[in-house]
């Protein structure tokens, strides 16, 4: 038997690694990746280095700025960062908002490379809330913002009897439409009559008290132009001048009749 010729077998040598492209390529491309990261993260000219605070007027400048720099920074692989890239707007918007309850809105952009623009909008009072013998600016939301040491009668003074708790600051003390309908008492009555202080007693309830010392009974479920229209009505054909100071109240509350009662 004649056996076949066979060719040595021959093993192939493996090309080394650092001959590979893929190797190289990789390589490559990690280095790009831990730059890219370095430039984002660490780079001096990424990091924040101004705050510019525009609108705010009772705020001091210094606090804002100290709150906002406590939340630009950031603890990275056992580093600090102030990179523009990795700042949360929404957690500054938040954190600054909680401190400052004067402060209605705050609006945040980043400006490339290194500065941070803060636009803020602080709460307008438009009337004082009373609660337990302390007072506070309330502005048109029904949130109360501010406490004052007294009840300037220059504002009108409202109280919120319908409230089972103590509102804090930046909270609402009476609600957006309620508040509303007080501020349109107070508007269209202006002229005849100053209110210096309203009562909300209940949810359909409310007192005005007048500068003459008298009162106003109005329900803030009915229509309120008919009720400052009886208003007018009763003062100039039933109650003369001379005599409202002898008016305890007038109550509007109900049909087509304001009675009236004297003390």
């Amino acid at each position: 038997m004649i056996k076949k010729y066979r060719k040595p077998y021959r093993v192939k040598k493996k090309k080394p690694i650092f001959r590979d492209r893929f190797f190289w390529l990789g390589i490559l491309i990690f280095v790009v990746i831990v730059g890219i990261f370095y430039l984002i993260c660490f780079s001096p000219f990424f990091q924040i280095k101004e705050i510019k605070i525009s609108g705010n007027q009772k705020v001091p400048t210094g606090d804002l700025e100290n709150i906002i720099q406590n939340q630009i920074v950031r603890n990275l692989f056992f580093s600090q960062t102030k990179s523009i890239f990795l700042v949360n707007l929404n957690i500054i918007k938040t954190a600054t908002l909680e401190k400052f309850p004067q402060l209605a809105k705050i609006n945040l952009k980043r400006s490339f490379p290194d500065t941070m623009l803060i636009e803020i909008e602080e709460r307008k009072p438009i009337a004082i809330f009373c609660q337990e013998e302390q007072y506070f600016f309330i502005d048109g939301e029904g949130i109360i913002f501010e406490e004052v040491s007294e009840a300037d009668p220059q504002w009108l003074q409202i109280k919120n009897l319908t409230l089972t708790t103590n509102s804090k600051l930046g909270e609402e003390a009476i609600k957006k439409e309620k508040l509303s309908q007080v501020l349109e008492i107070e508007s269209k009555v202006k002229g005849n009559l100053k209110i210096l202080e309203v009562s909300i007693i209940s949810e359909e309830r409310l007192n005005a008290k007048t500068s003459e010392g008298w009162e106003i009974y109005f329900n803030l479920e009915s229509d309120l132009n008919w009720q400052l229209t009886k208003l007018g009505a009763v003062l100039e054909k039933e109650i003369p001048l001379e005599k409202r100071e002898n008016l305890e109240y007038i109550d509007l509350r109900f049909g087509n009749l304001a009675p009236f009662k004297y003390h």
